[in-house]
């Protein structure tokens, strides 16, 4: 479907350069829908990775260091690929979705090599493959939509997008527990791998493959609205040098919106990386009473604990149909607060919850928070953005999401290990401690006219 014939009326070109798309739902579903096979593969990883590296033998305090390699290729990778995206022009494959294709490949490989890892330092390295593959195709679907739709509807664009991961992650991460409970596959060796987990990964390589191929047929994207002056600007800074600089002169000149929104975005990627980090364990040690990966508690407090990040999920795949309308009556910055603190309720809650059904309804604060993280932040930025860079900021505005993860990798594994005596359940606390802060912040943020 091609987005610039699908209304009568076509509205001025955007921020990307590009003509914007027509107020069609199915056209804003089909930009959107290769979302649902990102998130496979991202829930796959945050519901299962902490488990599947203490499979391996890793200690709490070890988990964190472990998890470096999602951060610190989302650091070097994203603002590269926005950068090359912004300057890529194929008259069959557009701009952003060059990059849709490569990343898909590379990382339904990595998906299905992951649960085979056979040791510790396989299984890192697997993981650094895995989300630089992740990222290469999801940092271009954020400018994507900015490309495509005006600024009075990029609330519904990011939406669709909140609205989809929601509905791959439900799946993603529940189905270990499915295979195990609905199908009745058979159980691995204790203290090994489970094959539920294995065949998830191995569902999520197709699922990311066909979702994201879906978006790059049915979208159709339109050139440069001054394709000469594109070419020569491209020419006259080609080179990894001129895209170095370009890269840096636009980090210094970086709206203040942009400016306001690190810190909350700071805050709250940290209180997040606490909860992806130890979530499932501690509901396995501390709800299910497993006392080591080899106990049969812990594989069921591991599955237990993606079905919960499943209610999340299916809450934010709910919860996206209200967020346009909400925003627009009480505004993107209160909303994000309000979403913001309802999250660091759910994750506070789980210290003085120890039945397992009860912590579903932890979930239902998080999800709201997660709806409103992978959309109302973008809202808020997208307008501010200057024409011709949505792709560049974009991925500099990831910065503000792998710095706060860097840092938890490198020192939470330290403050486990000598201030929470490695208490899972305690972490995850101090997620919800860390969202609450962000919720204060985005309150000081200068959202632009026309996301308001």
């Amino acid at each position: 479907m091609s987005l610039a014939t699908d209304s009568p009326t076509a509205p001025a070109p955007t921020a990307g350069a590009q003509s914007a798309a027509p107020t069609n739902f199915w056209a804003i579903w089909n930009m959107s829908f290769g979302f649902l096979g990102i998130q496979f593969g991202w829930g796959l990883q945050m519901a299962n990775m902490s488990a599947i590296y203490e499979y391996l033998g890793a200690k709490p305090d070890e988990v964190p260091l472990l998890w470096l390699a999602a951060p610190l290729t989302g650091l070097i990778v994203q603002p590269i690929i926005g950068h090359l995206s912004d300057r890529t022009w194929s008259p069959r494959w557009g701009r952003r979705r060059p990059f849709f294709m490569i990343g898909a490949v590379l990382s339904s490989l990595a998906l299905i090599a992951m649960p085979n890892s056979s040791a510790l330092w396989m299984a890192a390295g697997l993981l650094w493959i895995l989300d630089a593959s992740i990222n290469i195709s999801m940092e271009p679907f954020r400018a994507f939509v900015a490309d495509l739709l005006p600024a009075n509807e990029r609330t519904r664009g990011f939406a669709m997008q909140s609205l989809f991961i929601g509905l791959g992650a439900v799946i993603a991460s529940a189905m270990p527990w499915m295979l195990t409970n609905w199908f009745g596959v058979a159980a691995s060796a204790p203290g090994t791998i489970p094959n539920t987990v294995k065949l998830s990964f191995f569902v999520g390589a197709v699922a990311f493959f066909g979702a994201v191929m879906y978006t790059v047929l049915t979208t159709t994207e339109t050139p440069p609205a001054d394709l000469a002056a594109f070419e020569r600007d491209k020419a006259q800074n080609a080179g990894v040098l001129a895209g170095a600089r370009e890269i840096l002169a636009a980090a210094r000149a970086m709206p203040a919106t942009m400016r306001q929104l690190a810190l909350v975005q700071m805050c709250t990627w940290f209180g997040l990386f606490c909860m992806w980090l130890y979530f499932g364990t501690a509901v396995a040690t501390d709800v299910f009473g497993a006392t080591d990966p080899s106990d049969p508690r812990y594989q069921q407090g591991i599955e237990w604990g993606g079905v919960c990040f499943g209610v999340y999920s299916a809450v934010t795949f709910v919860f996206s149909f209200f967020l346009p309308p909400l925003a627009k009556s009480r505004g993107p910055r209160a909303t994000h607060a309000l979403c913001l603190l309802a999250g660091a309720a759910g994750l506070a809650s789980v210290a003085v919850i120890h039945t397992p059904s009860l912590l579903l309804l932890s979930m239902v604060g998080v999800g709201i928070a997660w709806a409103s993280t992978i959309s109302m932040p973008y809202v808020m930025l997208s307008a501010a953005l200057p024409a011709g860079k949505t792709g560049v900021y974009m991925g500099l505005f990831n910065f503000f999401i792998v710095i706060p993860e860097i840092v938890a990798a490198l020192g939470f594994g330290w403050v486990m290990n000598n201030l929470l005596d490695n208490n899972r359940v305690a972490a995850v606390v101090a997620g919800g401690a860390f969202m609450a802060i962000a919720a204060l912040l985005v309150l000081r943020v200068q959202v632009p006219e026309e996301t308001a």
